[in-house]
C-alpha cells in the first residue's frame, strides 16, 4: 500500500514539475519569441494602445502618436510625410514596420532595457508606460532644399552629411510617399493604400533608396581609383598614363572609349590631375589593368565598399565585382558593368577625403530622451576606419578642386570657397544614364561632404540637376 501510494506522489510531483517547467519556459525563455510572432493578437494591440515616442528634427516632431477613438487608443501621425518618409518608415497595424520606426522599435515603445528604470516606475504607479522620443541629425532647411532639388517625378537620392562626425544633415529620396496612408487602424483601406502606392514607378514603400538602392556610380568611381593609384606608390602627381581614344583588348570585339564630350582627346597622355580634371576613362581602367584587381577592390574596400552596417536603419554593402576578365575590370573601375554603390557611399567616400583620409560612421540619431526629458543616449563621433592616408587625401583634394574650377563640375562653383567634386555619368539604359556628384567644402577646412545622384537622365539633364545643385546645398550649408 505504502509503495502504491509512493508511486502515486512521484508521478503527481513529476507532473507538477513538468508543468511548472513548461510554464516557466514559455513566461522566460519564450517570452521574446512570443512577443514578436507575427500571429500575436494580444500583442499588437498592446502595443497599439502604447503611446510611442516621437521622432524630432530640430524640436519638431516627424512622427508622433495623438489619441484616437478606438480600441488601439493611440494613432500614429507623421507630419510633413513626404519629407522625411524614407527615414520615418511606417509603423502600420498590418505592414509591420521600416527605417526608423522598426530599427528603434523598442526605444520608441518604451519597452528597451535603458528604460527600464522608467518601466519599473509605470508599473507601481498605474501611470501608462510612455516611450522614448529620438531626435534626428537632419537639419530641416538643408531636407527640404534637398527634396525641392530632386524634381517631382525623376527618381532620385541626395545625401549630405558633416565629414568630421559622420552626422547626417539632409537624406532625401524621390519619389516618396505618405507614410499616414499606411498608420491607420483599418486593414483593408491600408492594403488598398498599399495597392496604390505599389503602382507608383520607381517607389518602394519598403526601402531608402538612399542606402538600399545599389545603383552604377559611372566616374566617381574614379576617386577610387586615384586612390588605389597614390596608395600603391607606383602612381604620383608627376606619372603620365596612356590617354587613347579608345581602350582596346586583343582578341576581343569589344573597345573602352574615352569620355566623348570632354577635352580628353586633347592629350594622348595624360597625369591624374587632368585624368580626373576631363574625366577620361582609358587612363583609369589602364591603372586598373595595372594594379589589378586585388588592389582596386581592396582600395574600395577601405572606403567601406563590400560592408553592410546600420546608422540605426540598415545599410546595404556597395559592391566591386570579383573574378573580373580584362575588359570586366576596365569596366569596373569606371564605375560601370556591376560596380553597384549606394547613394550614401559615395557621401562617405567624399567624407573620408574631407577629413583627413579618417572615414566616420555616418549617424542620423542625435539624442534619445525618456518621456520626462531625461537624457538617455547622445552617440558620439564613431571613426570607421583610416581610408587613405593624409597625403594621399591632400592629394586627392587638391584634384578635386581642380574638377570644379577647371573641368567637369564647374557648375558647382562657389565664389569665395573652394569647391572639391567630381561628376560621374553611368550608361544604365537605352533611355537614360546616372547623373552623378560627389564632393565636399572648404577643400581647406571641410564643413559638409555630399552626393547626388539622378537616375536614368539624359545628360545635359544631368548636368543640370547634380553641379549647381551641389553648389546650392554647400552654400546653404556653409550659410546656416
Amino acid at each position: 500500500m505504502n509503495q502504491a501510494i509512493r508511486r502515486a506522489w512521484v508521478v503527481a510531483i513529476s507532473m507538477f514539475a513538468l508543468v511548472l517547467g513548461s510554464l516557466t519556459y514559455v513566461q522566460f525563455f519564450q517570452a521574446q519569441e512570443l512577443k514578436a510572432n507575427p500571429w500575436n493578437s494580444r500583442q499588437l494591440y498592446q502595443d497599439f494602445g502604447r503611446q510611442r515616442g516621437a521622432i524630432i528634427v530640430d524640436g519638431r516632431a516627424i512622427a508622433e502618436s495623438v489619441p484616437s477613438n478606438d480600441q488601439f487608443n493611440y494613432q500614429r501621425v507623421y507630419n510633413e510625410p513626404e519629407l522625411y518618409a524614407h527615414l520615418s518608415g511606417y509603423y502600420s497595424l498590418s505592414l509591420g514596420s521600416s527605417q526608423l520606426e522598426k530599427a528603434e522599435a523598442e526605444i520608441l515603445a518604451g519597452t528597451s532595457s535603458s528604460l527600464f528604470y522608467d518601466r519599473l516606475v509605470t508599473l507601481f504607479s498605474g501611470v501608462d508606460p510612455q516611450g522614448a522620443s529620438i531626435e534626428l541629425t537632419i537639419d530641416p532647411q538643408i531636407q527640404q532644399l534637398a527634396s525641392d532639388l530632386i524634381p517631382d517625378g525623376q527618381r532620385g537620392s541626395i545625401v549630405v552629411m558633416e565629414p568630421s562626425t559622420g552626422n547626417i544633415l539632409a537624406m532625401v529620396s524621390k519619389p516618396s510617399y505618405d507614410p499616414n496612408l499606411l498608420s491607420g487602424h483599418d486593414t483593408a483601406v491600408i492594403a488598398e493604400n498599399a495597392a496604390l502606392l505599389s503602382e507608383q514607378p520607381g517607389l518602394s514603400i519598403y526601402s531608402n533608396p538612399a542606402t538600399e538602392s545599389l545603383v552604377s556610380p559611372g566616374s566617381v568611381f574614379k576617386l577610387i581609383d586615384a586612390a588605389a593609384a597614390l596608395e600603391s606608390g607606383e602612381y604620383d602627381a608627376e606619372s603620365e598614363i596612356p590617354n587613347p581614344p579608345a581602350l582596346e583588348f586583343p582578341g576581343l570585339d569589344y573597345t573602352l572609349p574615352n569620355y566623348v564630350t570632354g577635352n580628353c582627346a586633347s592629350r594622348t597622355t595624360a597625369d591624374l590631375e587632368f585624368a580626373l580634371e576631363q574625366s577620361c576613362n582609358t587612363p583609369f581602367a589602364q591603372i586598373a589593368l595595372d594594379l589589378g584587381e586585388e588592389a582596386i577592390a581592396e582600395q574600395a574596400a577601405k572606403f567601406g565598399f563590400g560592408e553592410r552596417m546600420t546608422i540605426p536603419t540598415d545599410v546595404v554593402a556597395s559592391v566591386f565585382p570579383s573574378d573580373l576578365s580584362a575588359d570586366q575590370l576596365a569596366q569596373s573601375a569606371v564605375g560601370q558593368f556591376d560596380t553597384r554603390v549606394t547613394p550614401l557611399q559615395m557621401a562617405m567616400v567624399s567624407a573620408a577625403i574631407a577629413n583627413d583620409g579618417q572615414q566616420m560612421k555616418p549617424q542620423l540619431v542625435k539624442s534619445v530622451r525618456a518621456a520626462d526629458l531625461e537624457l538617455i543616449d547622445e552617440p558620439e563621433p564613431e571613426s570607421l576606419r583610416q581610408s587613405v592616408s593624409g597625403d594621399t587625401a591632400d592629394q586627392l583634394t587638391e584634384w578635386m578642386v581642380n574638377v570644379v574650377d577647371n573641368g567637369t563640375a564647374t557648375g558647382a562653383q562657389v565664389p569665395g570657397v573652394r569647391v572639391a567634386g567630381k561628376t560621374g555619368t553611368a550608361e544604365v539604359s537605352e533611355t537614360g544614364d546616372n547623373a552623378w556628384f560627389t564632393g565636399f567644402a572648404p577643400a581647406d577646412d571641410p564643413q559638409v561632404a555630399l552626393s547626388i545622384v539622378m537616375e536614368n537622365v539624359d545628360i545635359p539633364t544631368g548636368q543640370q540637376l547634380t553641379s549647381p545643385s551641389a553648389k546650392r546645398l554647400i552654400e546653404a550649408v556653409l550659410n546656416r
